[in-house]
């Protein structure tokens, strides 16, 4: 298969949406009684923190020397790219994560609330709320593109994540070390009309910044509520 077309991408205000979860204060923060000891909490806390092991040693297609320190956010794009997720995603498997966005928020609600509706739904139970907040950040530069691609042609792009993961990992990891691939933009499975970027190095991920947040809410039924808090 010949390699995709490239676009000269210049998109500004991307939305990843994270859990507010993640914004919270570390975990073992309340058993600290002093800083010396929030210090050994810390310690201890990232013997079991994927991010922090993966910043030492990192993963099996993924060098540490390749993570971000020192601007804004650089904990929450290194996560992306350390913290994998069993049987990886579109475009990534779990050996190497990758920074997964939409052009506008209302495609980054598509996928976040499909993705989560199934974890409800295997479980039997569509009663939940989640707040999730907006990670906003900039990408410049040449970018493979799928949104040309005939979808019924492309396993890739496949509603069925049966279909979609394997071709799209396979087809990710063929871009990344033979064409030094800085990411795929294209068509979202979930939100229809939109657009996503996959993107495959930490330091593409510029200017970033949070937005606001929102509240999806299951209530018994398959389709959440979606509220912007603020």
């Amino acid at each position: 298969m010949p390699l995709l077309p490239t676009v000269d991408l210049a998109q500004r205000d991307t939305v990843r949406l994270i859990s507010t979860g993640r914004l919270k204060d570390p975990v073992l923060s309340p058993l600290a009684k002093s800083f010396g000891a929030l210090e050994d909490l810390a310690a201890l806390e990232s013997v079991t923190n994927g991010r922090l092991q993966a910043q030492e040693s990192g993963l099996p297609a993924l060098d540490p020397r390749e993570l971000v320190f020192g601007r804004a956010g650089y904990t929450f794009i290194n996560a992306a790219f350390t913290h994998t997720r069993p049987g990886g995603n579109r475009f990534n498997d779990e050996n190497r994560g990758a920074w997964y966005c939409g052009f506008t928020v209302e495609t980054s609600l598509g996928e976040v609330s499909y993705h989560l509706t199934r974890e409800l739904e295997a479980i039997g139970r569509f009663e939940n709320v989640t707040d999730y907040a907006e990670l906003l950040a900039d990408f410049h530069g040449p970018f493979h593109d799928l949104r040309r691609v005939d979808r019924s042609s492309e396993p890739a792009l496949s509603d069925d994540t049966g279909v979609a993961y394997p071709a799209g990992q396979a087809l990710g990891k063929r871009l990344r070390i033979e064409a030094a691939s800085s990411g795929i933009v294209y068509p979202s499975a979930r939100h229809a009309g939109g657009v996503c970027l996959v993107a495959f190095r930490p330091d593409l991920v510029q200017n970033l910044w949070q937005g606001g947040i929102w509240r999806l809410e299951w209530q018994g039924a398959p389709t959440p509520t979606m509220t912007r808090l603020n």
